[in-house]
C-alpha cells in the first residue's frame, strides 16, 4: 500500500500536535464585529448543497451586514475575470447576528479556487471534486465532536490528511439545540484548524445527531435551531438527503429518529435512494446512531429497545438488499470496526460499519469476544482517514496523537437494479 505508507504517513501527522488552542464557549460578539469587519470571519467554512464537483457554499455568521456582503472568487493561478456573489443572510437563532450564505456555481471540476470576502481582508482557497473517480482521493469521518482539546487534536490532525472534505456524523459542538456558545465554538474551532497544509479550506458534510436537538429524538425541526440555521441548503425540507459526487459517489446521509422517524417516509426514501444510484461505483451510507453499537446495549432491556434496533429492521435490509459499500455509524464514542455482516452473521460478502463517533468524546467499547458482529474496538479519541484509488478503497483509524489504530480495505461492491419492496 505505496500511497499509505506508514513511516511516511506517520511523520506527516504528528507534526503540529503541539499546536493546540483552547476552544471558547464565550459568546463574544464584539470579537466577531471585529474579525468580520476585516474580511475574516472566525466562523468561516465551506459545504455543499448540489455537486461538489463544480459548486462550492461558502458560509460564515457575524453581525448583519446593512450594505450586504459579496463573496468574489477566481480560477486560482489563472488570468481570468472575478466573479461575485451577493450573499443571503438569515437570523441566526438566539442572537442579533446572521448566518452569510454565498454558493459559488459553474465551478470547474477538480480545480482550485480562490475568494474574498467583501473584496478586503485574505484570500481563501479551496479545490473542486474531480469530475470523475480517474485519480486517488481522500476524505476523513467521524462524529461525536465536542469543543474540547481532543476535538481540536483531531481536527489539526484530520487537516494536515489533505482531506478533500470532512465528513461528520453528527453531534458537532453538543449544542442541544439551547447552547449559541457551543454551537459558535465548534464553527470557530472548525474555522481555524481545518485547513490544509496547502492552507486550502477543507469542507464539511454533516448529518444530524441527538445533540444537534433540543429533547434528542422524536422532535421537530424548531428544535434544532443552530444545525439547521447553517445546513438547511441541504437539508431544505427534510433531515435526510443525498449528496451526489459527479457519476462515482453518493453519500446517503440519514437521520436516526431525531426529527425524521426512521421508518415509515424515510425508510422508503432511502429504498428508492439506493435503487437509483445501483450504477454509482461508491455509495457510502451516513447515520448517526449505530445499527451495531459498540459501547450501548444491543438487546431489548427493560422495556426499551436495544440500540439501532429500527436500524438492524428497516435499514440494514436495504444496504444489504442494494449492496451499500460502507456504514459510517457514530454515538457511541469508542473506535470499532465490525466483520463484514450480512443478516447480522458474518459474511465475507456482508457490509462493514466502522464508527463509533469519538472525535472529541470517549467511552469503553465492548470486546470483540463480547460481541462477536465486532471485528475490533478501541478506546481512542479517533478520526478516519478513506483513501479511494479506483474500486479499491483503503480506511485509516488515526488516534489524536497520529498513531494508526486500524486499517481495513474495502472494494466496490457489484450492485444490480433493485425493485423496491413490496414491488
Amino acid at each position: 500500500m505505496n500511497s499509505l505508507d506508514r513511516r511516511t504517513f506517520m511523520s506527516t501527522t504528528l507534526g503540529g500536535l503541539s499546536m493546540f488552542a483552547t476552544g471558547t464557549l464565550l459568546l463574544a460578539q464584539d470579537r466577531d464585529a471585529k474579525a468580520d469587519a476585516e474580511g475574516k470571519p472566525n466562523t468561516l467554512f465551506l459545504t455543499w448543497q448540489r455537486d461538489p464537483t463544480t459548486t462550492m457554499t461558502v458560509q460564515w455568521i457575524a453581525p448583519a451586514a446593512d450594505e450586504g456582503a459579496t463573496v468574489d472568487f477566481a480560477e486560482f493561478g489563472k488570468a481570468g475575470a472575478t466573479q461575485s456573489v451577493a450573499t443571503k443572510q438569515t437570523p441566526y437563532p438566539m442572537t442579533n447576528l446572521r448566518v452569510f450564505r454565498a454558493e459559488l456555481t459553474g465551478l470547474s471540476p477538480g480545480a482550485e479556487y480562490q475568494f474574498q470576502i467583501n473584496k478586503k481582508g485574505p484570500a481563501h482557497r479551496f479545490r473542486t471534486m474531480p469530475a470523475k473517480a480517474t485519480d486517488s482521493f481522500q476524505f476523513v469521518s467521524g462524529g461525536d465532536c465536542d469543543v474540547n482539546e481532543h476535538a481540536i487534536a483531531n481536527n489539526i490532525l484530520a487537516a494536515k490528511q489533505n482531506p478533500m472534505f470532512a465528513l461528520i456524523g453528527g453531534d458537532l459542538g453538543y449544542d442541544n439545540g439551547i447552547s449559541v456558545e457551543r454551537s459558535l465554538a465548534f464553527l470557530r474551532n472548525y474555522s481555524q484548524h481545518m485547513i490544509d497544509a496547502e492552507g486550502r479550506l477543507i469542507p464539511m458534510v454533516v448529518c444530524i445527531g441527538n445533540h444537534e436537538v433540543k429533547g434528542s429524538y422524536g422532535q421537530s425541526r424548531k428544535e434544532s435551531p443552530f444545525y439547521l440555521a447553517v445546513h438547511d441548503g441541504l437539508y431544505a425540507e427534510r433531515t435526510f438527503a443525498t449528496l451526489d459526487f459527479g457519476d462515482y459517489l453518493s453519500l446517503i446521509l440519514l437521520d436516526t429518529g431525531h426529527i425524521a422517524p426512521i421508518d415509515g417516509e424515510q425508510t422508503d426514501w432511502l429504498d428508492k435512494a439506493l435503487a437509483e444510484r445501483s450504477e454509482r461505483p461508491h455509495v457510502i451510507a451516513v447515520n448517526h446512531v449505530p445499527a451495531y453499537p459498540s459501547f450501548r446495549k444491543f438487546e431489548a432491556e427493560g422495556g426499551k429497545a436495544g440500540t439501532g434496533e429500527l436500524n438492524r429492521t428497516q435499514w440494514v435490509p436495504l444496504f444489504e438488499r442494494h449492496n451499500v459499500d460502507l456504514v459510517l455509524e457514530h454515538h457511541d464514542h469508542t473506535f470499532k470496526r465490525t466483520h463484514p455482516l450480512k443478516d447480522g452473521m458474518v459474511n465475507a460478502n456482508g457490509i462493514l460499519y466502522l464508527g463509533d463517533g469519538s472525535w472529541g468524546k470517549l467511552r469503553s467499547p465492548a470486546s470483540p469476544e463480547q460481541r462477536p458482529y465486532l471485528a475490533k474496538t478501541s478506546e481512542a479519541y479517533h478520526m478516519t482517514l478513506h483513501r479511494f484509488e479506483g474500486e479499491q478503497r483503503f480506511h485509516m483509524a488515526l488516534q489524536e496523537n497520529g498513531r494508526v489504530i486500524d486499517i481495513c480495505t474495502t472494494q466496490k461492491r457489484p450492485r444490480r437494479v433493485a425493485g423496491r419492496k413490496g414491488l
